[in-house]
Protein backbone atom coordinates (compact mmCIF):
# COMPACT_ATOMS: atom_id res chain seq x y z
CA UNK A 1 0.00 0.00 0.00
CA UNK A 2 1.47 3.62 -0.79
CA UNK A 3 2.26 5.70 1.90
CA UNK A 4 0.41 8.95 1.47
CA UNK A 5 3.25 12.22 0.92
CA UNK A 6 3.98 14.44 3.35
CA UNK A 7 2.00 17.54 2.95
CA UNK A 8 3.59 20.41 0.81
CA UNK A 9 0.98 22.90 2.15
CA UNK A 10 -2.51 23.37 3.94
CA UNK A 11 -5.46 25.16 2.23
CA UNK A 12 -7.06 25.82 4.91
CA UNK A 13 -4.39 27.60 6.92
CA UNK A 14 -5.40 31.45 7.72
CA UNK A 15 -2.40 32.29 5.65
CA UNK A 16 -3.73 30.85 2.28
CA UNK A 17 -8.09 31.77 3.30
CA UNK A 18 -6.92 34.98 4.24
CA UNK A 19 -5.94 35.84 0.45
CA UNK A 20 -6.53 32.92 -1.93
CA UNK A 21 -4.97 34.29 -4.99
CA UNK A 22 -1.92 35.39 -3.44
CA UNK A 23 -1.45 32.37 -1.59
CA UNK A 24 -1.89 30.29 -4.90
CA UNK A 25 0.57 32.80 -6.83
CA UNK A 26 3.27 31.23 -4.06
CA UNK A 27 2.31 28.02 -4.44
CA UNK A 28 2.56 27.93 -8.03
CA UNK A 29 5.98 29.42 -7.88
CA UNK A 30 7.47 26.94 -5.69
CA UNK A 31 5.24 23.82 -5.46
CA UNK A 32 3.24 23.85 -8.85
CA UNK A 33 2.14 20.34 -7.73
CA UNK A 34 1.61 19.90 -4.27
CA UNK A 35 -0.04 17.89 -2.01
CA UNK A 36 -2.01 18.39 1.42
CA UNK A 37 -4.78 16.26 3.16
CA UNK A 38 -7.24 18.59 2.80
CA UNK A 39 -7.35 18.45 -1.43
CA UNK A 40 -4.82 16.08 -2.24
CA UNK A 41 -2.59 16.72 -5.15
CA UNK A 42 -3.36 20.64 -6.18
CA UNK A 43 -2.07 21.52 -9.74
CA UNK A 44 -0.95 24.98 -10.03
CA UNK A 45 0.59 25.72 -13.52
CA UNK A 46 -1.69 26.08 -16.72
CA UNK A 47 0.64 24.14 -18.88
CA UNK A 48 0.14 21.13 -16.06
CA UNK A 49 -3.82 22.05 -15.87
CA UNK A 50 -3.73 21.95 -19.92
CA UNK A 51 -2.38 18.69 -19.43
CA UNK A 52 -4.76 17.03 -17.05
CA UNK A 53 -7.68 18.74 -19.27
CA UNK A 54 -6.48 17.25 -22.59
CA UNK A 55 -5.71 13.62 -21.54
CA UNK A 56 -9.12 12.45 -20.08
CA UNK A 57 -8.15 8.57 -20.79
CA UNK A 58 -5.32 8.93 -17.70
CA UNK A 59 -7.34 12.25 -15.92
CA UNK A 60 -11.05 10.81 -15.17
CA UNK A 61 -13.72 13.32 -14.13
CA UNK A 62 -15.51 9.89 -12.80
CA UNK A 63 -14.39 11.59 -8.73
CA UNK A 64 -17.60 10.42 -6.93
CA UNK A 65 -19.49 7.34 -6.33
CA UNK A 66 -22.41 9.55 -6.92
CA UNK A 67 -24.00 10.39 -10.41
CA UNK A 68 -22.81 13.73 -11.72
CA UNK A 69 -24.63 14.70 -15.50
CA UNK A 70 -22.04 15.19 -17.21
CA UNK A 71 -19.34 16.70 -15.71
CA UNK A 72 -18.53 13.35 -13.66
CA UNK A 73 -18.71 11.36 -16.78
CA UNK A 74 -15.42 10.21 -19.54
CA UNK A 75 -16.32 9.74 -23.02
CA UNK A 76 -17.87 7.89 -24.33
CA UNK A 77 -20.74 8.66 -22.07
CA UNK A 78 -19.88 12.04 -21.30
CA UNK A 79 -20.48 12.89 -25.52
CA UNK A 80 -24.07 11.65 -25.67
CA UNK A 81 -24.87 13.83 -22.28
CA UNK A 82 -23.06 16.70 -23.53
CA UNK A 83 -24.91 16.82 -27.09
CA UNK A 84 -28.26 16.83 -25.09
CA UNK A 85 -27.22 19.52 -22.95
CA UNK A 86 -25.68 21.86 -25.39
CA UNK A 87 -28.97 23.06 -26.86
CA UNK A 88 -30.31 24.59 -23.87
CA UNK A 89 -27.31 27.29 -24.29
CA UNK A 90 -28.05 28.03 -27.88
CA UNK A 91 -27.02 31.20 -29.58
CA UNK A 92 -30.79 31.53 -29.59
CA UNK A 93 -31.66 30.84 -26.78
CA UNK A 94 -29.13 32.47 -24.79
CA UNK A 95 -30.46 35.67 -27.03
CA UNK A 96 -33.60 35.43 -26.18
CA UNK A 97 -32.91 35.65 -22.27
CA UNK A 98 -31.47 38.86 -22.60
CA UNK A 99 -34.63 41.05 -22.00
CA UNK A 100 -35.58 39.15 -18.87
CA UNK A 101 -32.46 39.36 -17.57
CA UNK A 102 -32.25 43.41 -18.22
CA UNK A 103 -35.40 43.73 -16.15
CA UNK A 104 -33.33 41.83 -13.59
CA UNK A 105 -30.86 43.70 -12.91
CA UNK A 106 -32.57 47.42 -13.65
CA UNK A 107 -34.88 46.25 -10.97
CA UNK A 108 -31.98 45.31 -8.58
CA UNK A 109 -29.90 48.38 -9.22
CA UNK A 110 -32.61 50.66 -9.12
CA UNK A 111 -33.31 49.86 -5.22
CA UNK A 112 -29.85 50.53 -4.92
CA UNK A 113 -29.09 53.43 -2.79
CA UNK A 114 -28.71 57.08 -5.03
CA UNK A 115 -25.79 58.37 -3.32
CA UNK A 116 -24.10 56.47 -0.59
CA UNK A 117 -22.95 53.04 0.82
CA UNK A 118 -24.32 49.26 -0.48
CA UNK A 119 -23.43 46.54 0.51
CA UNK A 120 -23.18 44.95 -2.75
CA UNK A 121 -22.66 41.26 -2.28
CA UNK A 122 -26.33 41.62 -0.76
CA UNK A 123 -27.54 44.11 -2.26
CA UNK A 124 -27.02 42.71 -5.84
CA UNK A 125 -24.57 40.13 -6.79
CA UNK A 126 -26.42 37.37 -4.71
CA UNK A 127 -29.86 38.30 -5.39
CA UNK A 128 -29.37 38.66 -9.29
CA UNK A 129 -27.43 35.41 -9.62
CA UNK A 130 -30.46 33.74 -7.67
CA UNK A 131 -32.88 35.39 -9.57
CA UNK A 132 -31.56 34.91 -13.11
CA UNK A 133 -31.36 31.23 -12.25
CA UNK A 134 -34.82 31.02 -11.32
CA UNK A 135 -35.86 32.79 -14.07
CA UNK A 136 -33.46 30.75 -16.82
CA UNK A 137 -34.89 27.62 -15.17
CA UNK A 138 -38.27 28.56 -14.96
CA UNK A 139 -38.78 28.64 -11.60
CA UNK A 140 -41.11 29.94 -9.38
CA UNK A 141 -40.22 32.97 -6.96
CA UNK A 142 -40.97 30.99 -3.99
CA UNK A 143 -37.96 29.55 -4.49
CA UNK A 144 -35.57 32.91 -3.62
CA UNK A 145 -34.84 32.03 -0.10
CA UNK A 146 -34.63 28.64 0.34
CA UNK A 147 -31.86 28.60 -2.27
CA UNK A 148 -30.38 31.17 -0.91
CA UNK A 149 -30.04 29.70 2.31
CA UNK A 150 -28.94 26.00 0.93
CA UNK A 151 -25.87 28.07 -0.86
CA UNK A 152 -24.79 29.45 2.47
CA UNK A 153 -25.25 25.75 4.02
CA UNK A 154 -23.56 23.92 1.29
CA UNK A 155 -20.49 26.37 1.68
CA UNK A 156 -20.24 25.77 4.87
CA UNK A 157 -20.30 22.03 4.80
CA UNK A 158 -17.85 22.06 2.02
CA UNK A 159 -14.97 24.04 3.97
CA UNK A 160 -15.59 21.94 6.93
CA UNK A 161 -14.93 18.83 4.64
CA UNK A 162 -18.17 17.41 6.59
CA UNK A 163 -19.80 14.60 5.02
CA UNK A 164 -22.52 14.11 6.88
CA UNK A 165 -23.26 17.73 6.03
CA UNK A 166 -22.78 17.61 2.54
CA UNK A 167 -24.52 15.21 1.96
CA UNK A 168 -27.82 16.70 3.78
CA UNK A 169 -27.59 19.54 2.00
CA UNK A 170 -27.15 17.51 -1.43
CA UNK A 171 -30.48 16.05 -0.49
CA UNK A 172 -32.29 19.04 0.42
CA UNK A 173 -31.75 20.20 -3.31
CA UNK A 174 -32.72 17.33 -4.77
CA UNK A 175 -35.99 17.85 -2.93
CA UNK A 176 -36.58 20.98 -4.60
CA UNK A 177 -35.92 19.67 -8.31
CA UNK A 178 -38.67 16.08 -7.68
CA UNK A 179 -41.12 18.79 -5.96
CA UNK A 180 -41.09 20.64 -9.56
CA UNK A 181 -40.84 17.33 -11.83
CA UNK A 182 -43.85 15.91 -10.13
CA UNK A 183 -45.41 19.80 -10.53
CA UNK A 184 -45.01 19.59 -13.67
CA UNK A 185 -45.79 16.23 -14.35
CA UNK A 186 -49.26 16.80 -12.52
CA UNK A 187 -49.64 19.62 -14.58
CA UNK A 188 -49.79 17.55 -17.85
CA UNK A 189 -50.28 19.53 -21.22
CA UNK A 190 -50.92 22.65 -19.25
CA UNK A 191 -46.99 22.41 -17.97
CA UNK A 192 -44.87 25.76 -18.57
CA UNK A 193 -42.76 25.27 -21.36
CA UNK A 194 -39.50 25.66 -19.32
CA UNK A 195 -36.24 24.33 -18.79
CA UNK A 196 -37.78 21.53 -16.14
CA UNK A 197 -40.14 20.59 -18.43
CA UNK A 198 -38.42 20.07 -21.68
CA UNK A 199 -35.69 18.19 -19.56
CA UNK A 200 -38.79 15.18 -19.25
CA UNK A 201 -39.29 15.13 -22.63
CA UNK A 202 -35.67 14.32 -23.40
CA UNK A 203 -34.22 10.86 -24.16
CA UNK A 204 -30.82 9.36 -23.64
CA UNK A 205 -30.30 5.75 -25.40
CA UNK A 206 -33.44 5.32 -26.98
CA UNK A 207 -35.10 6.11 -23.00
CA UNK A 208 -36.41 8.73 -20.92
CA UNK A 209 -34.05 10.48 -18.71
CA UNK A 210 -34.42 9.28 -15.12
CA UNK A 211 -34.88 11.43 -12.27
CA UNK A 212 -31.67 11.18 -10.93
CA UNK A 213 -30.31 12.26 -13.98
CA UNK A 214 -32.56 15.29 -14.61
CA UNK A 215 -31.87 15.96 -10.99
CA UNK A 216 -27.96 15.62 -11.57
CA UNK A 217 -28.17 17.96 -14.67
CA UNK A 218 -30.32 20.57 -12.86
CA UNK A 219 -27.66 20.60 -9.38
CA UNK A 220 -24.68 20.74 -11.52
CA UNK A 221 -26.20 24.27 -13.41
CA UNK A 222 -27.75 25.47 -10.45
CA UNK A 223 -24.57 25.16 -7.86
CA UNK A 224 -22.11 26.29 -10.39
CA UNK A 225 -24.35 29.08 -11.55
CA UNK A 226 -25.04 30.66 -8.34
CA UNK A 227 -21.62 30.29 -6.50
CA UNK A 228 -19.81 31.87 -9.34
CA UNK A 229 -22.24 34.57 -10.94
CA UNK A 230 -22.75 36.17 -7.60
CA UNK A 231 -18.52 35.72 -7.03
CA UNK A 232 -17.95 37.15 -10.72
CA UNK A 233 -20.11 40.30 -10.09
CA UNK A 234 -18.42 41.45 -6.73
CA UNK A 235 -15.30 40.73 -8.59
CA UNK A 236 -16.01 42.79 -11.54
CA UNK A 237 -17.14 45.93 -9.35
CA UNK A 238 -14.74 45.53 -6.79
CA UNK A 239 -12.19 46.18 -10.05
CA UNK A 240 -14.51 48.80 -10.88
CA UNK A 241 -14.44 50.71 -7.68
CA UNK A 242 -10.55 50.79 -7.75
CA UNK A 243 -9.83 51.46 -11.23
CA UNK A 244 -11.94 54.51 -11.88
CA UNK A 245 -10.36 55.11 -15.58
CA UNK A 246 -11.42 51.47 -16.59
CA UNK A 247 -15.20 52.48 -15.15
CA UNK A 248 -14.94 55.53 -17.53
CA UNK A 249 -13.57 53.88 -19.97
CA UNK A 250 -16.51 51.43 -20.20
CA UNK A 251 -18.96 53.83 -19.56
CA UNK A 252 -17.64 55.41 -22.66
CA UNK A 253 -17.57 52.09 -24.83
CA UNK A 254 -19.73 49.73 -23.89
CA UNK A 255 -18.56 47.37 -26.48
CA UNK A 256 -14.88 46.85 -24.13
CA UNK A 257 -17.21 44.65 -21.68
CA UNK A 258 -16.95 41.28 -22.26
CA UNK A 259 -13.44 41.25 -22.92
CA UNK A 260 -12.60 43.62 -20.11
CA UNK A 261 -15.19 41.18 -17.77
CA UNK A 262 -13.07 38.25 -18.93
CA UNK A 263 -9.99 39.58 -17.88
CA UNK A 264 -10.75 40.91 -14.52
CA UNK A 265 -11.55 37.38 -14.09
CA UNK A 266 -8.72 36.01 -15.01
CA UNK A 267 -6.80 38.10 -12.61
CA UNK A 268 -9.40 36.90 -9.75
CA UNK A 269 -11.28 33.83 -10.70
CA UNK A 270 -14.90 33.69 -9.60
CA UNK A 271 -14.08 29.60 -9.69
CA UNK A 272 -11.07 28.36 -7.71
CA UNK A 273 -10.65 24.71 -8.23
CA UNK A 274 -12.79 21.76 -10.26
CA UNK A 275 -11.56 17.76 -9.35
CA UNK A 276 -10.14 14.93 -11.20
CA UNK A 277 -8.78 11.37 -10.57
CA UNK A 278 -6.39 9.39 -12.45
CA UNK A 279 -6.33 6.28 -14.07
CA UNK A 280 -2.73 5.32 -14.02
CA UNK A 281 0.56 6.35 -12.91
CA UNK A 282 1.48 9.46 -14.63
CA UNK A 283 4.28 12.24 -14.42
CA UNK A 284 3.03 15.91 -14.09
CA UNK A 285 4.88 19.00 -12.91
CA UNK A 286 7.81 17.05 -11.82
CA UNK A 287 6.04 15.01 -9.47
CA UNK A 288 4.31 11.18 -9.87
CA UNK A 289 1.18 10.31 -8.77
CA UNK A 290 0.08 6.95 -8.87
CA UNK A 291 -3.52 6.03 -10.07
CA UNK A 292 -6.18 6.71 -7.69
CA UNK A 293 -4.48 10.21 -7.19
CA UNK A 294 -7.27 12.73 -6.57
CA UNK A 295 -6.77 15.96 -8.15
CA UNK A 296 -7.44 19.64 -7.49
CA UNK A 297 -7.01 21.91 -10.63
CA UNK A 298 -6.42 25.52 -9.18
CA UNK A 299 -8.02 27.16 -12.30
CA UNK A 300 -7.47 30.80 -10.20
CA UNK A 301 -3.80 29.81 -10.53
CA UNK A 302 -3.33 28.83 -13.65
CA UNK A 303 -5.17 32.35 -15.01
CA UNK A 304 -2.77 33.92 -13.40
CA UNK A 305 0.27 31.67 -14.85
CA UNK A 306 3.45 34.36 -15.64
CA UNK A 307 4.42 31.80 -18.51
CA UNK A 308 1.49 32.24 -20.27
CA UNK A 309 0.19 35.62 -18.99
CA UNK A 310 3.39 37.36 -18.00
CA UNK A 311 2.35 40.15 -15.13
CA UNK A 312 -1.05 38.33 -13.82
CA UNK A 313 -2.02 42.08 -12.18
CA UNK A 314 -1.57 43.73 -15.84
CA UNK A 315 -4.69 44.08 -17.14
CA UNK A 316 -5.17 44.16 -20.89
CA UNK A 317 -7.85 44.02 -23.21
CA UNK A 318 -5.48 42.50 -26.33
CA UNK A 319 -4.98 39.23 -24.32
CA UNK A 320 -5.22 36.01 -26.22
CA UNK A 321 -8.54 34.71 -25.12
CA UNK A 322 -8.51 31.43 -26.29
CA UNK A 323 -5.63 30.82 -23.49
CA UNK A 324 -8.19 32.27 -20.44
CA UNK A 325 -9.56 29.27 -18.48
CA UNK A 326 -12.10 30.94 -17.34
CA UNK A 327 -14.74 28.94 -18.57
CA UNK A 328 -12.68 25.77 -18.95
CA UNK A 329 -11.34 23.79 -21.50
CA UNK A 330 -11.57 20.74 -23.91
CA UNK A 331 -14.58 18.64 -23.58
CA UNK A 332 -15.92 19.58 -20.12
CA UNK A 333 -15.23 23.14 -21.33
CA UNK A 334 -18.87 25.18 -19.43
CA UNK A 335 -21.60 24.82 -21.67
CA UNK A 336 -23.32 27.74 -20.14
CA UNK A 337 -20.41 30.28 -21.27
CA UNK A 338 -22.34 32.41 -23.23
CA UNK A 339 -25.44 32.76 -20.76
CA UNK A 340 -23.16 33.76 -17.96
CA UNK A 341 -21.02 36.34 -20.51
CA UNK A 342 -24.29 37.77 -21.28
CA UNK A 343 -25.73 37.91 -17.92
CA UNK A 344 -22.34 39.71 -16.60
CA UNK A 345 -21.92 42.11 -19.12
CA UNK A 346 -26.09 42.91 -18.94
CA UNK A 347 -25.70 43.61 -15.01
CA UNK A 348 -22.40 45.45 -15.78
CA UNK A 349 -23.66 47.47 -18.51
CA UNK A 350 -26.97 48.66 -16.25
CA UNK A 351 -24.84 49.17 -13.35
CA UNK A 352 -22.14 51.40 -15.18
CA UNK A 353 -25.28 53.48 -17.22
CA UNK A 354 -27.17 53.90 -13.87
CA UNK A 355 -24.07 55.47 -11.68
CA UNK A 356 -21.42 58.28 -12.07
CA UNK A 357 -19.45 56.68 -9.73
CA UNK A 358 -18.56 53.39 -8.09
CA UNK A 359 -16.20 53.82 -5.41
CA UNK A 360 -14.67 51.57 -2.43
CA UNK A 361 -15.38 53.03 1.34
CA UNK A 362 -11.83 53.72 3.38
CA UNK A 363 -13.26 53.15 6.25
CA UNK A 364 -15.13 49.84 5.47
CA UNK A 365 -13.04 47.54 3.92
CA UNK A 366 -14.09 44.23 1.90
CA UNK A 367 -14.20 40.59 3.52
CA UNK A 368 -12.57 38.09 1.31
CA UNK A 369 -14.71 34.93 0.72
CA UNK A 370 -12.75 31.57 2.33
CA UNK A 371 -12.29 28.37 0.16
CA UNK A 372 -14.33 26.91 -1.22
CA UNK A 373 -16.04 30.37 -2.77
CA UNK A 374 -14.24 32.72 -4.03
CA UNK A 375 -14.46 37.18 -4.76
CA UNK A 376 -15.87 39.01 -1.65
CA UNK A 377 -17.77 37.76 1.41
CA UNK A 378 -18.68 41.39 1.76
CA UNK A 379 -17.69 44.52 -0.44
CA UNK A 380 -18.98 47.67 0.94
CA UNK A 381 -18.82 50.59 -2.24
CA UNK A 382 -20.34 53.79 -2.42
CA UNK A 383 -22.48 54.12 -5.29
CA UNK A 384 -22.92 58.10 -6.91
CA UNK A 385 -25.93 58.36 -9.49
CA UNK A 386 -25.45 62.31 -10.07
CA UNK A 387 -28.72 64.36 -11.03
Amino acid sequence: MNKSPQPDWDPRSSTVLDDQIAAYDDMRRRCPVAHSDYLHWSVFRHADVMQVLEDHGTFSSIVSQHPSVPNGMDPPRHTAYRALIDPYFAPERVQAFEPICRDIALDLIARLPNDGEVEIMDGLARDFALRIQCAFMGWPDTLHEPLRQWTRRNHDATLAGDRSATAAVAREFDGYVRTLLDMRRSAGECAPDDVMSRLLTERIDGRALTDEEIVSIVRNWTVGELGTIAASVGIVAHQLAVCPDLQQRLRADSSLLLPAIDEVLRMHGPLIANRRITTRAVEIGGRRLEAGARISLIWASANRDEAVFGNPDEFRLDRDRSQNLLYGAGIHVCPGAALARLELRVVMEELLARTNRIALVPENRPVRAAYPASGFASLPLRIERGA
